[in-house]
């Protein structure tokens, strides 16, 4: 068995990509890619490194035969050990030079890049993952156009225990609109709401403060029985808001306004 020949049978049974092998060496794909090939062969500090990496000798890496496992190394055990199960998947099929599907999920960092990313850290259209970043992303930090996560940060929607984006909703809710236990926006929904327009909430702050307890420049309190704000007139607060604040979307108003009296 020749070198280009050993050194693809180790890092196929590692689990490896081209990729992330070069990621090890400090080396580029192509590099790798070349040696397997056989086009070209690593210099002796990549070799030496390869057999620490995969715990054989340095003599039946270099020399044509079979491979012998190194007694002496311990390293590569502990290496693999800390590693874990890990699984990847990478489609043939691409899109603008990037996989349909690139799956890279286990211990470590596991990157996944592709129109669908799956991985600890996935970067896509549609990601999925620890750190998931795309167009659509869900992950316990998910940042895309839409974001859903722990941590989530949308440019257009987001939704998570803390989310950021132009509509959020979380247990700490910061946008244009927001809900939230801790809403703080333009226009605010929460028990404690804090908007630069219109708040809803137990607590509500804002220029029109609609509440239990509010503070603003026009100011409706919920003094209902029930504390379900039937005792606000949904139509009086429409008024204002579209005094205060012309050229307000209707759906913004409506959506402010749909649970008072």
């Amino acid at each position: 068995m020749k070198f280009n020949e050993k050194l693809q049978k180790l890092r196929k049974e590692k689990g490896l990509s081209q990729e992330m092998l070069a990621e090890l060496l400090d080396v580029s794909r192509q590099a790798v890619s070349k040696w397997e090939s056989g086009q070209s062969y690593p210099e002796t500090e990549k070799i030496m490194a390869l057999t620490d990496i995969f715990g054989v000798t340095l003599d039946s890496m270099m020399k044509d035969g079979e491979l012998q496992t190194d007694s002496k190394n311990t390293n590569a055990a502990l290496y693999w050990a800390a590693r874990g199960s890990f699984c990847e998947y990478k489609s043939k099929r691409t899109f603008y030079g990037l996989p349909l599907v690139h799956v890279n999920i286990g211990f470590g960092t596991k990157k996944a890049k592709g129109i669908i990313a799956v991985g600890n850290i996935a970067q896509g259209v549609i990601s999925i993952g620890l750190l998931a970043m795309g167009l659509l992303s869900f992950g316990l930090l998910g940042i895309g156009f839409i974001g859903f996560g722990i941590l989530a940060v949308g440019l257009l929607f987001a939704v998570g225990s803390v989310s950021i984006g132009a509509f959020s909703i979380g247990a700490v809710a910061v946008g244009i609109v927001t809900v939230g236990a801790v809403s703080i926006g333009v226009y605010s929904v929460g028990a404690v709401a804090v908007a630069s327009r219109v708040a809803v909430g137990d607590h509500a702050y804002a220029v029109i403060a609609v509440g239990r307890v509010a503070q603003g420049v026009h100011t409706f309190i919920d003094t209902s029985a029930a504390k379900d704000f039937s005792s606000v007139s949904a139509e009086e607060v429409r008024r204002v808001i579209t005094m205060e604040f012309p050229g307000t979307w209707n759906w913004i108003i409506n959506w402010m306004t749909w649970f008072l009296g």
